[in-house]
């Protein structure tokens, strides 16, 4: 039986801690789990190609067999968002 492969991306912060705990304690004996830690990066640089790779913008950000979850896709600051909160232009 093929596993599904999980991979965690988290900035190794008290925000990123509990989803990486949650998936951890949601993995099974199905599941092939990866954790990387941007802040601390990879040898290899895997972890920075696989960002570029899946388009993630923010993080904790989970990937299941190659796809961005839809709850942490889109996210991430914008330059239209600061623009739109006035950021840039002169009170």
């Amino acid at each position: 039986m093929k596993k599904r492969k999980i991979e965690v991306f988290t900035a190794g912060c008290p925000v990123c801690e509990p989803v990486v705990e949650m998936v951890k304690s949601m993995t099974c004996e199905s599941c092939d789990l990866t954790v990387y830690n941007l802040a601390e990066q990879c040898d290899t640089q895997e972890c920075v190609s696989k960002v570029k790779e899946y388009n993630i913008t923010s993080l904790p950000a989970v990937v299941v067999n190659g796809e961005l979850l839809s709850c942490c896709s889109g996210r991430g600051v914008s330059r239209e968002q600061l623009v739109a909160a006035g950021i840039g232009s002169a009170a």
